[in-house]
Parts: C-alpha cells; sequence; structure tokens
C-alpha cells in the first residue's frame, strides 16, 4: 500500500495508526487527517523521536498495510 492509498483510506486506518501510536489522541489522528508529514511531525512531538527516526517508523507502519 502506498502512501496516497492510506490518505485516501484514512478513517479507516486510524485505528491501526491509534494501535501502533497510542499516545496520539484521537484529535491528533483527525488532525493528521491522512498527512505524511503531520503525521511524522506528532510522533517526534509526543515520542521524542527525531526526523529520521519518525519517518522510519511511519516508512514501517506503510510496508505493514
Amino acid at each position: 500500500m502506498n502512501w496516497d492509498q492510506i490518505e485516501g483510506k484514512w478513517k479507516e486506518m486510524s485505528g491501526s495508526v491509534k494501535a501502533k501510536w497510542g499516545d496520539l489522541t484521537d484529535d491528533e489522528i483527525a488532525e493528521i487527517n491522512g498527512n505524511r508529514e503531520a503525521l511524522e511531525g506528532k510522533i517526534q512531538a509526543k515520542y521524542g523521536k527525531s526526523k529520521e527516526e519518525a519517518k522510519a517508523e511511519v516508512d514501517e507502519f506503510l510496508n505493514n498495510h
């Protein structure tokens, strides 16, 4: 699955996002609204990750879906 597909199915994918990054609130997930950069930014802020680490986690998430 590529990111465009995830973006298009964001409501369906939000449960998987919540399962992977449980510290993200429902409001934050809704705010991200399928935007990859926004997701990476939230991961950085919530988990204290570097930009590269957040990108790698999102890449891994993408590969698993």
